[in-house]
């Protein structure tokens, strides 16, 4: 016996009191112990001395597993994944090891033990690898060993720790080994043991409740799972068979957790031709076989998953021949067909199967993107039975005896989802839609919502948030129809919607909506805009529609610019309205002068004036635009120049603040007044020269060619040429200064562009001829001599300004001394009147030199000549100023009111006011 199993053995008799250090190192040989029969234990099934002794074997690891019933330690992991390892290899030939791997296998499922708190971080790594060494162990053929291997696993997220615990152990934490699972290669072997299961159905279904466990707590093993090929493998193996349906349900419940972490994997990993086909036997499986609440659930989670593959623009469904069978699902029951695919199909007309058509006709909207699948369409008469679909109840008996089982809540959904597919199918297939008589339908169920419907104007965008019986969601859906057909520019559809007086009833229901006092939800302003779009696409480029716009429909555009664009960002959709306005007034009503008049005479060019000045920047160039071509009209310029804001600001005043902003978000070279500070460069932008000089192919607009597009100098300089240059009202010399530049703008863009020429070819490393080079010369010349010009225009008219701004200057100080002057004379003959008034001894002074005066007044013949005139102070209150013409202030004369007050000892009398008599404020 040796001394090691003596130490381990020993019990103390009394307990002992005092220092610990004895019992830490009695702890510590007992865990050597442990840890050397551990290795003894693997030394002995190992060395090839003792390799066959079964009995001994057997008889160790009974021993082993008996002291370790309550779990494995985590230092011990190691040793317990080597001595699996040999007992997997052994079960094979020798049966006997298998109970005793099947009993460690069960032990597993008990929470892992630690002996210190540090020990969870010490050997995670342990942990890590001996979970993963867990699915290797797969590879034993046994069917007893694979199913505790696989509820080992299922346990893992629901084990609890035993009760009672030997002093010193603790088991590890509930979500310890879970996090530890995720970094392991648990998931991935158990997905890649799946192909050993062909003959074991039982296990196989219980290791795809353990990958459907696994799937749904984690996306790292999703990711390991996906990293392994699992959506592919679990696909190809759904179908194989299954009395019960369990594995179809549970392999289908793998793939939705995968799609939920990773869809664009998914996806493509399915997308091959075997996952679509062996998708497309399940599916069809289940519709036809399928009779029970769950098997319709887990069709129609087959159908969303084939949805999501539809998606991948790499999809083989069609050359599986599975798009040819949803297409004829699809088309079920509303065309009658001779298909053996539909001959035994019954609906049952639930909620599933309204689940299940509405799934059907989105599955249409994504494969139109493949153009085989619009030949499907056509041979298969898609878009007849979707406008079968689409017709309201009353025009359509023959929809409602084919689809007599749908309530009605059920019919609106079909028919919102048949709607949304038409919206995407009808611009590709414009043939069959003529021929299907589609604008026709719409139209008809376009007087349907409107037709004495009590819920006009309310509800939002669901029938759910709308509620039962409204027929908003179907008015919204029923113009973005006809929205999508008529932008495709096709004339036939325009023209036979015209032909059936599609513009009179959108505007009637246009109106009709304006007039309501709800109508400003999101959807409703979504209705108007398109309405309004619609119009535009219409009219844009026949004038007999304009002429057929008319004046309701001018009426129309001026209501809708009276709002302005208070509410632009308000969130619902007045920003798109505002935009759809515009673009209506220049498809519908700029180009036919009658319509053109009514508009002006409506006051639109103000209007147009206003929503330019009050709208944000982004909306600037459609207005302009609009602005710009309604001026070929010239009853529109007296409206334009008559225009003023609320702060009274002229319409050329406003423009050029419109050109000075614009030139300050590109950073064009501008001295401080707003001249031309680089006569090389008197229009370019910061930006443009900070491009990258490049050499653009021919068909290609070069930087100086997409700039007349992308900013508004273009626009506001065409308008001034509609209006002139000259005798603007409301300009001060600043805007002078820049419409000097606006009215050189053409040939300074002129210039820009010969400049790139030259530049480009210099690039290419082309030379011109002579006198190609000599024209390039001069053309750039003439670009910088006019900028120069333009300079010096500028500075001219800074200079004149300067020289009134100093007249005026002087003016005001002539002025404020004239008034400082009649204070002065003001407040002298207040002192005078009250020295008069308050001293008796001054008032009998002023009363004997009055009677003096009157006396000495008298004429006296012999002396006429010298008879004395009495002393006045003149009074001046300036009344009007003049401008003699006269340089300084020699030049100016005020007209003043002149008041005459007597000096101290003359009569005290009333002022006078004298006639206004004018005199120059310098003497000569």
């Amino acid at each position: 016996m040796d001394s090691s199993r003596f130490v381990h053995r020993r019990k103390p008799d009394i307990p002992v009191i005092g220092p610990r250090a004895p019992d830490k190192k009695q702890h510590i040989q007992e865990v050597s112990v442990k840890s050397i029969e551990l290795s003894k234990v693997i030394r002995l099934l190992e060395d090839p001395l003792t390799v066959n002794l079964k009995e001994r074997h057997l008889f160790v690891l009974k021993k082993l597993l008996k002291r370790c019933q309550i779990g494995f330690l985590l230092k011990e992991l190691t040793g317990i994944a080597k001595i699996l390892n040999i007992c997997a290899e052994k079960v094979t030939d020798h049966p006997e090891y298998q109970p005793i791997f099947c009993e460690a296998l069960h032990i597993c499922r008990l929470p892992f033990l630690k002996e210190k708190s540090s020990d969870e971080l010490n050997y995670a790594q342990d942990v890590i690898e001996f979970l993963s060494h867990m699915g290797c162990l797969m590879r034993v053929s046994d069917a007893e060993v694979r199913q505790h291997i696989v509820e080992s696993v299922k346990s893992f997220y629901s084990s609890v720790a035993p009760k009672l615990l030997p002093d010193g152990l603790q088991p590890t934490s509930p979500g310890y080994r879970l996090q530890l699972l995720e970094r392991s290669d648990l998931a991935q072997t158990l997905l890649l043991s799946m192909a050993a299961l062909e003959n074991q159905p039982g296990i196989k279904l219980q290791l795809l409740q353990t990958l459907q466990i696994l799937s749904s707590s984690s996306d790292m093993n999703c990711a390991s799972i996906l990293q392994a090929g699992g959506a592919e493998t679990i696909c190809l193996h759904m179908n194989q068979p299954d009395p019960n349906g369990q594995v179809l349900f549970h392999s289908s419940e793998i793939l939705w957790n995968l799609l939920e972490r990773g869809s664009t994997e998914v996806t493509a990993q399915l997308s091959s031709i075997e996952c679509v086909i062996s998708l497309k036997e399940a599916f069809l499986h289940q519709l036809i076989n399928g009779f029970r609440h769950s098997d319709l659930q887990l069709r129609n989670d087959l159908l969303v998953i084939t949805t999501l593959i539809a998606g991948n623009p790499n999809s083989l469904l069609i050359e599986s021949l599975f798009a040819k069978q949803l297409v004829v699902y699809a088309t079920f029951p509303e065309l009658k067909s001779h298909n053996p695919l539909v001959s035994n199909l019954k609906l049952s007309y639930n909620n599933e199967d309204l689940k299940m058509k509405k799934m059907l006709l989105n599955l249409l909207v994504l494969m139109s993107k493949d153009l085989a699948a619009l030949q499907l369409y056509k041979e298969e008469r898609v878009l007849l039975a979707v406008l079968m679909l689409v017709r309201p109840p009353a025009a359509s008996p023959e929809r409602r005896s084919a689809s007599r089982q749908w309530s009605s809540a059920q019919q609106e959904e079909v028919q919102l989802q048949a709607l949304a597919t038409l919206c995407s199918l009808a611009p590709i297939m414009l043939e069959d839609y003529m021929s299907c008589q589609g604008n026709a339908v719409l139209l008809l169920l376009l007087d349907w919502c409107v037709a004495q419907d009590a819920f006009f104007g309310q509800g939002h965008s669901s029938p759910v948030a709308e509620g039962r019986g409204r027929r908003k969601a179907q008015m919204r859906h029923c113009i973005r129809v006809l929205r999508s057909v008529t932008s495709s520019g096709e004339e036939s559809v325009n023209q036979d919607l015209c032909d059936q007086g599609t513009i009179n009833q959108l505007l009637g229901i246009l109106m009709q909506m304006e007039a309501s006092p709800d109508e400003d939800d999101l959807v409703s302003l979504e209705i108007k805009s398109d309405i309004q779009l619609i119009l535009s696409a219409l009219c844009e480029r026949d004038m007999h529609r304009k002429e057929l716009f008319g004046s309701e429909g001018v009426e129309m555009a001026v209501h809708f610019l009276k709002k302005g664009s208070d509410k632009f960002y308000s969130g619902l959709g007045h920003n798109k309205l505002i935009l759809s306005t515009v673009d209506c007034v220049w498809s519908c009503i700029v180009g036919c002068y009658t319509t053109e008049d009514y508009f002006l005479a409506k006051e639109g060019a103000s209007l147009l004036m206003d929503l330019l000045s009050s709208s944000p920047r982004c909306v600037h160039c459609n207005v302009l635009a609009s602005l710009l071509e309604l001026c070929d009209n010239p009853n529109a310029l007296s409206h334009i120049l008559s225009w003023r804001d609320s702060s009274g600001q002229t319409a050329p005043r406003f423009l050029l603040q419109l050109w000075m902003d614009e030139e300050e978000e590109l950073k064009v070279s501008r001295d401080q007044d707003g001249g031309i500070a680089d006569p090389q460069r008197p229009i370019l932008g910061v930006y443009q020269q900070e491009d990258p000089q490049l050499s653009f192919p021919a068909n290609v607009p070069s930087a100086a060619v997409l700039e007349l597009s992308e900013n508004l100098r273009s626009k506001v300089y065409s308008i001034f040429c509609k209006l002139g240059f000259h005798d603007l009202p409301g300009l001060s010399r600043k805007h002078y200064v820049t419409l000097s530049v606006v009215r050189r703008y053409l040939d300074f863009k002129v210039g820009e562009v010969w400049e790139e020429v030259s530049r480009e070819l210099g690039l290419d490393g082309v030379r011109p001829t002579t006198p190609d080079e000599e024209a390039l010369s001069a053309v750039c010349k003439i670009s910088e001599d006019t900028a120069r010009k333009v300079a010096a225009e500028q500075r001219s008219i800074l200079e004149l300004q300067e020289k009134e701004d100093i007249s005026e200057e002087q003016l005001m100080y002539t002025e404020i001394k004239s008034h400082w002057k009649q204070k002065e004379l003001t407040a002298k003959s207040w002192d005078s009147y009250v020295s008069r008034t308050s001293n008796y001894e001054i008032l009998k002074e002023v009363k004997a030199q009055r009677e003096e005066y009157i006396e000495s007044s008298r004429p006296k013949p012999e002396h006429e000549e010298a008879a004395v005139h009495p002393t006045e102070l003149i009074l001046g209150k300036v009344m009007s100023v003049e401008r003699t013409g006269s340089s300084g202030p020699a030049g100016v004369k005020l007209t003043l009111a002149r008041t005459s007050i007597k000096a101290s000892g003359q009569d005290q009398a009333a002022p006078t006011t004298q006639d206004p008599e004018y005199f120059s404020t310098v003497k000569d």
